[in-house]
């Protein structure tokens, strides 16, 4: 939207996009190996606390968040394995998007579910967000959007240097006729 919206259709091309989805793909792997790495490391470390921090993710009460978030960066982005889905503007917003929420998702389950269940068994809670969480979170997304918008305003969104090496040469600048 912002590649349209600003007028820089000839700058961000398809092929940046691309690149960008091929970026998206490999962290994607990295991030699945790194979920299986810790499952392998729970599983087989021989520590119970860890076997049970893991499990509680997994199958807890915050199951749905680790569910969220797995599917979120590794089920969806090896769409772009698909030159189609790589290439269509729609569903790559739409899978960038998913992304973006699972790696909330990720922050959401490693601090709320390591919160939840504490060494201490009368400490054991179930997080309900309170008025004062959602308007901090409305307000962080408020101000994210406010401090972009203002980069984009004074700042230059592709570095002069690609413009330079994209624009057409002159050939008898070149030649210094």
């Amino acid at each position: 939207p912002a590649r349209q919206f600003f007028g820089m259709k000839n700058l961000i091309t398809m092929r940046h996009l691309e690149a960008m989805n091929k970026v998206i793909l490999a962290t994607s792997m990295m991030v699945g190996y790194a979920y299986l790495t810790e499952l392998f490391i729970a599983w087989y470390g021989g520590n119970p606390y860890e076997r049970f921090a893991f499990l509680n993710r997994v199958m807890g009460n915050y199951s749905w968040a680790y569910w969220s978030m797995f599917s979120c960066n590794v089920i969806f982005p090896p769409l772009f394995w698909f030159k189609k889905i790589r290439r269509g503007i729609p569903l790559m917003m739409i899978i960038c998007v998913l992304v973006n929420v699972g790696m909330w998702f990720e922050r959401f389950v490693i601090t709320v579910t390591s919160l939840s269940r504490d060494f201490i068994p009368s400490s054991w809670g179930y997080f309900t967000p309170t008025l004062i969480d959602a308007l901090t979170f409305i307000g962080s997304f408020g101000l994210f959007f406010t401090l972009f918008l203002l980069f984009c305003r004074w700042l230059p969104m592709v570095a002069v240097a690609e413009v330079k090496a994209d624009m057409p040469r002159d050939e008898a600048a070149v030649k210094g006729a």
